[in-house]
């Protein structure tokens, strides 16, 4: 029997690869959300230390970002990726040993891992899969999508079963050390691009601050989803674990719609009409789950996954659409998802203060209506056929 050529079984290997790395980007937030109550009762978190805890995280990812470009001069895109998985591992691990600082140092941990290859990620898939674009980042996306389920609907099952919830956010290192070990050849078989010029600083462009304004608010309605959905379904009624249920449905109805986003907006030459879409469906979503019947939790749950979903592949996409070669695209994705995830970050705070400071949760979905509306005004912008960096 012929062997597969090297030619074709690399990039097979790659994709591979990443999908295995992208899995690993979501569990260590979204496993956080279903075992509050556990962990606030265990700690004696206040409620604004429950909040910082759903917010630091994301405003970890934004710091790490802003590495990104350094990391590709240095190491390169795929020694980097090694690096970043890695840090998942260890911050995952870290949960394990209980207690509010491991939890806090751990949480903060595998985020800056997560934001780093978060960065690198759309920059290799323009290097590697220049003429499938759209397929590559809508397979990955849904694999992220299907950890962040992953982590939502299992930890509460695994923290019954283990023990504690120390050793059920323990357990997600798992994936990410085998994530670590499947990438382990790629980083020492691929060039480096160690002393690469500098690519053009886009900190000036107009297009590129709107793609961050739209990455950054849609980003926010997510992270909000993944830190308090579950509370928010607690409180109306449902049990810690019908609510983590729901939270994982809404993570499972991601997957589909970051599949088939990027793959149908990469075809297109305006992505404006598909934001305004999601975002509304998320919108009209969030409302019915917090003043509607509670027998439509699940579906309306799915229905959110889905415009949440599509709303960060439809964000990647715009990224790589938006640059002309890999080094924009780096340049641009470390850009937008540094100043983007450091906005994030203020979405979950202040969605948990709003009901800290009113008792109930409309002001706070006030605010997630809120920000859905800056992010379908930037995507005004965003979504149209123009590249960064024009002269």
């Amino acid at each position: 029997m012929n062997s597969v050529p090297s030619q074709t079984r690399r990039p097979i290997l790659l994709g591979l690869g990443i999908m295995l790395v992208a899995f690993n980007m979501r569990p260590a937030l979204t496993t956080v959300g279903p075992l509050l109550e556990r962990i606030r009762a265990e700690t004696e978190l206040s409620a604004a230390g429950v909040a910082f805890l759903t917010t630091l995280p994301v405003l970890c990812i934004g710091l790490a970002c802003t590495l990104g470009p350094w990391v590709i001069r240095r190491l390169g895109p795929d020694r980097g990726v090694l690096l970043s998985v890695a840090i998942v591992a260890l911050g995952s691990g870290l949960r394990g040993l209980g207690g509010t600082p491991p939890l806090f140092a751990g949480a903060c941990l595998a985020a800056f891992g997560i934001g780093l290859s978060g960065v690198l990620l759309p920059g290799l898939v323009k290097r590697d899969f220049p003429g499938q674009t759209g397929v590559v980042t809508g397979l990955y996306t849904m694999v992220l999508c299907l950890g962040a389920a992953a982590g939502a609907g299992l930890s509460v099952p695994l923290a019954d079963r283990l023990g504690g919830w120390p050793t059920a956010l323990a357990l997600w290192a798992a994936p990410a050390v085998l994530a670590t070990l499947a990438w382990l050849p790629f980083a020492k078989a691929r060039e480096t691009v160690a002393g690469a010029a500098r690519p053009r600083s886009l900190w000036r462009d107009p297009l590129a601050w709107q793609v961050t304004g739209f990455m950054g608010l849609q980003s926010s309605l997510a992270y909000i989803m993944f830190g308090w959905l579950p509370l928010v379904l607690h409180d109306r009624g449902l049990s810690a674990v019908d609510a983590g249920f729901v939270s994982s449905l809404m993570s499972i109805g991601q997957a589909p719609a970051a599949l088939l986003v990027p793959s149908f907006a990469a075809r297109v030459r305006d992505q404006r009409g598909f934001a305004a879409g999601l975002l509304g469906l998320c919108i009209l979503s969030l409302v019915a789950l917090v003043y509607g019947p509670l027998a439509w939790a699940l579906p309306i749950g799915m229905a959110l996954g889905a415009g949440l979903g599509g709303l960060f592949g439809l964000g990647l996409t715009i990224i790589v659409l938006r640059a002309r070669d890999p080094g924009a695209a780096g340049n641009l994705a470390a850009m937008s998802q540094s100043v983007g995830y450091t906005v994030a970050s203020l979405g979950p705070l202040s969605f948990g203060l709003a009901h800290d400071l009113t008792g109930t949760w409309a002001a706070s979905t006030v605010l997630f209506c809120t920000i859905a509306t800056g992010a379908f005004l930037c995507s005004l912008g965003a979504g149209r056929d123009r590249y960064v960096g024009k002269a």
